[in-house]
């Protein structure tokens, strides 16, 4: 029997490894390097680096059981296909995933391969709740607010417990031929890796450890505490859940035997973050279009503005706004970015510089290690207002009261825009309102070691609503 691992990296509460340990014939576990059938959407650079890592963990951790991971490169119905030749393999089993592109191969596959007489069995290992098992009352149309969906899956029965990994796995006489995993070439030629590989521990063993370090740490004060960028508040899972390194049903079960009447409102919010994860594969699930349209069909015809200059300057965390430069630094430096900030250099983004929210969620993409494109869709359409929400267009940060609300001190602005280091607390915030002396004593030369704002937030804050009223009278007045 295979056993596909696809992003469920691990052997704790992995439904398809148990249901085939369960069978009376030999497991071999299978890894297939295919990112071209998830065109357009293939792993990024960073999600790549922690595939390499991952996957090395698991092939340890299989090594510890007797029992090994077969790597290969290539087309996914080609390579089970010939690795049943192979191996004789008369059943391939798997865990489901939810990308529109993922589903349509994985259903062509299983027809395939049961067309050929091979056995399928495919289980769900990522998710609390799947897609097409919440339903509105109506059950006319999917969810598209948050709360009644989430309110909806809490009337659900609880999810199950987690399952404890095998403690062997029957292994086959002769095992077929793995690839080495440098070959499949997930690691950057040149080594600018290294701020990952300081504040990350990929695969399975590092996922508890950081679950066990939030639930003993961070959870009693996570309310207060998940909002401040500049500290470690949040769980830093997200990386470890995407990969499947993790299971949701672990932490669900993890935090509710933590709770207590100290932390209740802790363990209540972060469920509620485990609700929005689910809200975004349900979203995907039911409107696969919306990673390259928006799910409010009038913002089709919305005029974003195209500015190669004022993009880079995002990009590169130039744009003369600390807390937004910071968000970006820290995320080209450690492949991930604070929840907060993350809404708030998407707002800045959509909103202040009036872009395409699929330019920002391509960078996204291509430089989170957690990049999973049910989360990102989600959260650049809810920032630029086109996606599920009740209250879309007239939602726009503030990037300076954010700043000053939630990095009161400007420790986090320090460590990611080092060269705003010596200037006072006041001033950390809005570096253009100083005094000259003030900058003149901080090292500062406005222009030149700093940017100046690349625009004014209130006149960008006006013609945002302004463009955004016009769309919404247009599209009043459309004909039916």
């Amino acid at each position: 029997m295979l056993l596909w691992f696809r992003l469920d990296l691990r052997l704790d509460d992995n439904p398809a490894l148990l249901a085939a340990c369960g069978k009376p014939s030999p497991v071999i576990p299978v890894f297939i390097w295919d990112p071209e059938a998830e065109d357009p959407w293939p792993p990024g650079a960073p999600s790549r680096w922690w595939l390499h890592q991952s996957l090395h963990s698991l092939g340890e951790r299989l090594a510890s059981l007797g029992s090994r991971l077969i790597l290969r490169s290539g087309p996914s119905l080609q390579t089970l296909e010939q690795l049943i030749s192979e191996t004789g393999a008369k059943a391939v089993f798997w865990n489901r995933r939810y990308e529109p592109a993922v589903i349509a191969r994985d259903t062509a596959l299983k027809k395939s391969l049961l067309d050929q007489d091979i056995s399928v069995g495919t289980f769900n290992a990522s998710l609390l709740f799947e897609p097409w098992t919440i339903r509105s009352k109506s059950a006319q149309r999917p969810f598209q607010v948050f709360s009644a969906y989430w309110k909806t899956c809490l009337g659900q029965p609880e999810p199950v417990a987690p399952q404890e990994a095998p403690e062997h796995l029957p292994i086959p006489s002769i095992w077929p031929e793995s690839i080495a995993l440098a070959r499949l070439h997930l690691e950057p030629r040149i080594d600018w890796a290294g701020g990952f590989k300081a504040v990350w521990n990929p695969g399975e063993a590092g996922a508890n450890a950081e679950l066990q370090n939030f639930l003993g740490n961070r959870l009693n004060s996570y309310s207060s505490e998940r909002d401040r960028p500049g500290r470690t508040g949040t769980s830093r899972l997200s990386p470890h859940l995407h990969f499947g390194e993790i299971s949701p049903r672990k932490v669900w079960h993890a935090l509710r035997r933590r709770r207590s009447s100290e932390n209740a409102d802790a363990v209540a919010c972060y469920l509620k973050e485990l609700g929005w994860r689910e809200f975004a594969h349900y979203l995907l699930f039911h409107f696969p279009q919306t990673p390259n349209e928006p799910l409010r069909a009038e913002f089709a015809a919305f005029p974003w503005r195209i500015d190669a200059s004022l993009l880079k300057s995002w990009q590169r965390g130039t744009t003369g706004f600390p807390f937004v430069d910071a968000g970006m630094r820290e995320l080209w430096a450690t492949g991930w970015m604070h929840n907060r900030v993350r809404m708030v250099v998407a707002s800045f983004f959509t909103k202040q510089m009036r872009m395409n929210w699929n330019e920002g969620a391509y960078w996204f993409w291509d430089t989170l290690v957690d990049a999973d494109l049910a989360n990102n869709t989600l959260g650049w359409q809810w920032s630029a207002g086109c996606g599920a929400d009740a209250a879309p267009y007239f939602r726009i940060f503030n990037p300076v009261l954010q700043s000053k609300q939630f990095d009161p001190d400007g420790g986090y602005i320090r460590r990611w825009v080092p060269e705003l280091t010596r200037l006072p607390s006041p001033w950390i915030h809005t570096p253009w309102a100083a005094p000259p002396l003030v900058l003149e004593q901080a090292g500062i030369q406005l222009g030149e070691t700093y940017p100046l704002p690349v625009l004014d937030h209130e006149e960008t804050r006006r013609e945002a609503l302004a463009a955004f009223e016009n769309m919404r009278r247009l599209s009043s007045n459309a004909p039916v």
